[in-house]
């Protein structure tokens, strides 16, 4: 290993230290616990966080305040665990950690429940049109591919086994373009199902008044 590469590993050894630790040294040592508690608090995370920053801030011969941080972080969760709020994190395909409390549990999951619905009807559609777009494009190429082939056939001059050959792979590339084609097929079919499913469940969700 020659001197950049090691210069250019030992970089990245320590971004990779540092994106793992949550607090730096003068936030370790400046913190308010209870301020830190409530926006993790109000972020969803789960008590593995204190975790993470007391392994941050014990090489720094910091320990956090467990009471004050806990006493925030349950502020912060009342911020979260709302109604609103939990349809945001499902609607955008985020996970639930079993952070909320039982008396605000219960609505949150609703709401949650229904925007992970949305977020999973919206991954319909575009994993559909995504498929599409693949499929698509590779007909494409091969539509090219054949072309070329076919001209092979007709203008140059080769053995008889190497036209054999080439004829072969146009059959072959003729049988993948109408799989592709049937398969597009079914895909726009499947999109525009999703897509009817997509809108009337938006009508649900702008009836809850999200």
């Amino acid at each position: 290993m020659n001197r950049k590469s090691k210069l250019i590993w030992l970089a990245l050894v320590v971004a990779g230290l540092n994106g793992c630790a949550t607090m730096s040294s003068d936030e370790c040592m400046t913190s308010d616990w209870s301020a830190i508690g409530y926006e993790d608090g109000s972020r969803g995370y789960t008590m593995e966080r204190l975790t993470r920053h007391r392994k941050a801030c014990a090489k720094h011969g910091v320990t956090p305040d467990f009471a004050a941080y806990q006493n925030g972080r349950d502020q912060g969760l009342v911020e979260y665990c709302q109604p609103g709020r939990g349809f945001k994190v499902g609607s955008n395909g985020g996970s639930y950690n079993g952070v909320c409390s039982v008396n605000l549990e219960a609505s949150f999951l609703d709401a949650y429940n229904a925007g992970y619905q949305l977020y999973s009807l919206r991954s319909n559609v575009s994993r559909a049109s995504n498929s599409i777009h693949s499929k698509e494009h590779e007909l494409h190429q091969i539509e090219d591919l054949i072309t070329e082939k076919e001209v092979a056939v007709i203008l140059n001059e080769m053995a008889l086994a190497d036209r054999v050959l080439l004829l072969a792979d146009l059959k072959e590339l003729s049988e993948r373009t109408g799989q592709l084609e049937t398969e597009i097929r079914n895909l726009y079919e499947i999109r525009a199902r999703s897509q009817v499913e997509l809108e009337h469940y938006q009508i649900v969700v702008a009836d809850m008044g999200y």
